[in-house]
């Protein structure tokens, strides 16, 4: 019974933060949608499925160009603040922000690829991202943080690895994430 149970609990990981994404998406624009067709079938008198993604793509396009205006910028600035001091909101907005920050953000952290040595007497090597350089703070002198994405997921783990056993690799980033997320399938191109 116990081994049923951990089966259950370890499906239940696997599956749950894919259907909970799926879903959420599925329902952020099935009401934008459903909204949408509202509006056009009360007020012009016609009906277009799929009008919402539409909307949806065009008005979250529209915000990220008026979040770089300076009129935006302070309101950002206040919303950022109230939303990382509320309990228990704080932590759930500040991992999904500085994620989605590390990959398509200004100050994008996944932008160099590394092969590290993960076993010296095997030859064993794998690819991943250096994220951090300088980990003093920690009392890690020779030591930087790599994360390693999982292939066919979007998922990944964070080492602390000796330094001489990383080489930074000439490829992009988008590349080596390209290669690393195929499980090695897709071609790299080299610049």
């Amino acid at each position: 019974m116990k081994k049923i149970i951990r089966y259950f609990l370890q499906g239940l990981l696997i599956i749950a933060p894919s259907f909970i994404t799926i879903y959420i998406v599925y329902l952020v624009f099935s009401v934008l949608d459903s909204s949408i067709q509202r509006f056009f079938s009360d007020y012009l008198h016609f009906s277009i499925p799929g009008m919402g993604l539409v909307v949806g793509l065009v008005l979250i396009t529209l915000l990220g160009f008026l979040g770089q205006s300076i009129f935006f910028k302070p309101i950002q600035k206040i919303l950022d603040r109230m939303l990382r001091k509320a309990p228990l909101v704080k932590v759930l907005y500040s991992s999904i922000k500085d994620l989605l920050s590390a990959f398509v953000g200004d100050e994008k952290k996944f932008d160099k690829p590394v092969l590290v040595k993960v076993n010296i007497t095997s030859d064993l090597h794998k690819m991943g991202f250096l994220t951090t350089e300088d980990l003093t703070e920690l009392n890690l002198k020779d030591k930087v943080t790599v994360y390693f994405p999982h292939s066919y997921n979007f998922s990944g783990e964070m080492f602390i690895v000796p330094r001489d056993q990383v080489t930074l690799l000439n490829i992009s980033a988008s590349e080596a994430m390209k290669f690393i997320v195929s499980g090695g399938v897709t071609k790299v191109w080299y610049p």
